[in-house]
């Protein structure tokens, strides 16, 4: 946003919160100068009505009536104003138990403009006793993933109920008796028009449910099977006031009917998929395997996890089961032997905001920073300008346009603004002394957060996060309609929401635990000891950060690995002083790390901060090559396979040769061509 633009949008609301009977246009544009700037009437119009539109949407509560009743429709005598006491954050005061269950909440987002929704929502709050360091004390830091596809736009179109088109590709292996061995029949993408009416995410996917109006039913979609750009149609519609987002995520459980599947596994390998199973294998016929059965509710998924074995497990049974792991494999292949495109890897940068979100943000953190100030009389520069995440430089250039923002004609009515000193002062600037309403988004950030937290084993029984919600709900007025149109799930109730509990008693009661605990690279289960230290979610996996005295180092073990968890007394280790503070990354930079260099299709962008890219650079159609540091490479292989031709090895040429050579081993299992033909 220009700052001539960020200035007008300032006077304007100075203006509309500075009188009760409000100003008809032309008297704001006689009121508030830079409205000459546009070269005629009818764009000044358009100028505000575009300035009108765009306070509304940030949840200014910019109000048009007429005290003309027969002229009703008559835009040249409507009055425009907004009341104090519908712009204004109601009056609820949080305790420091709240303030720390809302900061962690707003921490939780992954995606940048929730993320900032949420901080703003946070710097609001903190005139009523929320700051945002009361989360960093938790042993608990859950994170909602939204690297999906479409994502923001599809989020904003349900929390303004806005119906939306996009292209939509069914899954492509299908349970089908016309289904081979080499060839899984396929569903084309169709265009599909919907009624959004909730986003939720479950089993590590976001899905939107609404009212398919081409069905003329509700149904639901994955977001990352939309394979066109979503896009945001006109007009607006009601959601049933039966609905239930939480009942709709409720319901996926039952839309895939348990299917049995049988592997045939070599001898010792597949420990991952042994534990599933349970029962002891079978011997197969062929000596040196065995074969394994497990029920499940979701064959894709046991087919990714099939072909990251490799050659080391054969899908048998089921037909489609058995197309679908060839299929991944034959993928990966064929996208690992296509020729390295070239291109420069560059250090990665923050992605610049789009123009909408700079707008908002700098609108909102001037509308923010005065009741700041007022509540905090002679606040030094450079702490101010951390608190609102920006220079001190940017700060000042925020204060010196405050100074000079106000009614044109009543000098008098400019803000009083001082920081020559260091430390800031401000006067004579009433109408802007509260902090102004939540937005929606803001709102439905925090409170979808904390409905996220309600549902974690032992968090979701805090008092506090249940009177937190309730206080948040009466800040946030109308627009907390749209917390309760999207819902997160962080843990499934299953073993590793148990495993979860158990492990957050262990840090609080300060125990040491023995861990039975899985390592896919190394395809073997082990023993370890640990003090555990801290919890944390990744792209809805959840880690545990522990001191290993195997190790004798700080290590991340994955909660879904930890197949058996034992209480062996007090814990033996203390985190030192200086490392005190919550990772920044899953990955720990170590001496021996390898740079590996992959090339990631646009369902694969995730890959690029869910493995912390050193470097990247973009690519044709779409596509990245990102740099990773990585502690070993044996994983790598088995990755590819699973991603199904999405990602591909372009360095080191060794690796690259290695992964290739290991896919080829692994669809020799299925009587296919080696290279994919």
């Amino acid at each position: 946003m220009s700052a001539n633009r960020t200035e007008r949008l300032l006077n304007l609301v100075i203006a509309l919160l500075s009188t009760r009977r409000g100003f008809t246009k032309h008297e704001l544009f006689e009121e508030i100068e830079l409205y000459s700037e546009a070269p005629s009437t009818a764009a000044r119009e358009k100028l505000f009505d575009r300035d009108k539109a765009f306070l509304r949407e940030q949840g200014i509560p910019v109000e048009s009536y007429s005290e003309e009743t027969l002229y009703d429709q008559d835009n040249s005598v409507r009055r425009y104003r907004i009341r104090a006491d519908q712009y204004r954050l109601p009056g609820v005061r949080f305790t420091p138990e709240e303030s720390a269950v809302l900061a962690l909440a707003a921490g939780m987002w992954e995606q940048a403009s929730l993320g900032s929704a949420a901080a703003r929502a946070l710097r609001k709050l903190q005139a009523r006793g929320v700051e945002a360091e009361d989360a960093a004390a938790s042993v608990l830091q859950p994170r909602i993933r939204t690297n999906d596809p479409h994502f923001e736009t599809v989020w904003k179109a349900t929390v303004t109920r806005t119906p939306i088109s996009f292209g939509y590709r069914p899954a492509d292996r299908i349970r089908s008796a016309v289904d081979t061995p080499t060839k899984p029949v396929r569903r084309r993408s169709t265009v599909r028009h919907l009624q959004p009416w909730g986003m939720g995410s479950r089993f590590g996917h976001w899905y939107v449910v609404g009212w398919d109006l081409d069905r003329k039913a509700e149904r639901f979609f994955r977001l990352s099977r939309m394979s066109a750009p979503v896009t945001l149609g006109e007009g607006s519609y009601q959601v049933p006031e039966s609905f239930s987002i939480d009942a709709s995520l409720a319901s996926l459980d039952s839309v895939f009917a348990p299917v049995t599947a049988v592997i045939r596994v070599r001898e010792g390998a597949a420990a991952e998929l042994r534990l599933r199973a349970g029962a002891e294998p079978a011997p197969a016929e062929q000596a040196g395997w065995e074969e394994l059965t497990l029920t499940v509710p979701d064959l894709d998924a046991l087919a990714a996890d099939t072909a990251a074995l490799g050659a080391r497990a054969v899908a048998v049974h089921p037909p489609e089961f058995r197309s679908a792991v060839a299929e991944l494999l034959r993928l990966a292949l064929d996208a690992q032997t296509k020729p390295v495109p070239a291109f420069t890897l560059a250090r990665r940068a923050p992605a610049p905001a789009a123009s909408s979100t700079a707008a908002q943000s700098h609108l909102t953190r001037l509308l923010d920073l005065v009741p700041y100030v007022l509540g905090n009389q002679g606040a030094d520069l450079e702490d101010t300008a951390r608190r609102f995440g920006v220079s001190p430089a940017q700060l000042a250039t925020d204060l010196n346009l405050l100074f000079v923002s106000g009614p044109r004609h009543y000098p008098n009515g400019l803000m009083d603004v001082n920081f020559e000193n260091g430390s800031i002062f401000i006067d004579n600037a009433d109408d802007l002394s509260e902090p102004v309403r939540l937005g929606m988004d803001e709102a439905a950030a925090l409170m979808v957060g904390l409905e996220t937290l309600a549902a974690l084993p032992g968090v979701g029984e805090s008092p506090a996060l249940a009177s937190a919600l309730e206080k948040l709900s009466v800040a946030a007025g109308e627009s907390a309609q749209a917390g309760s149109t999207v819902a997160a799930r962080l843990a499934e109730p299953d073993g590793s929401a148990a495993v979860l509990n158990t492990l957050q008693q262990a840090i609080a009661g300060h125990r040491q635990l023995d861990l039975r605990y899985l390592v896919p690279s190394r395809d073997e289960v082990t023993d370890r000891t640990v003090d555990p230290r801290r919890l944390f979610s990744v792209n809805d996996l959840w880690y545990l950060e522990a001191w290993c005295h195997r190790s004798e180092g700080v290590r991340n073990f994955r909660v879904d690995r930890i197949h058996r968890v034992t209480d062996s007394g007090p814990a033996s280790w203390q985190a030192p002083a200086a490392d005190a503070a919550f990772p920044s990354g899953l990955f720990r930079p170590g001496a021996e790390d390898v740079l590996v260099t992959l090339i990631t299709g646009p369902s694969a962008s995730w890959v690029e901060s869910a493995y912390d890219a050193v470097r990247r650079a973009d690519l044709p159609r779409g596509r990245s090559a990102v740099e990773l540091r990585v502690g070993n490479t044996r994983w790598i292989p088995g990755f590819i396979a699973r991603q199904g031709g999405s990602v591909a090895v372009a360095a080191p040429q060794e690796l690259r040769s290695e992964t290739a050579g290991w896919l080829r081993a692994a669809l020799e299992n299925y009587g296919t061509d080696p290279q994919g033909r």
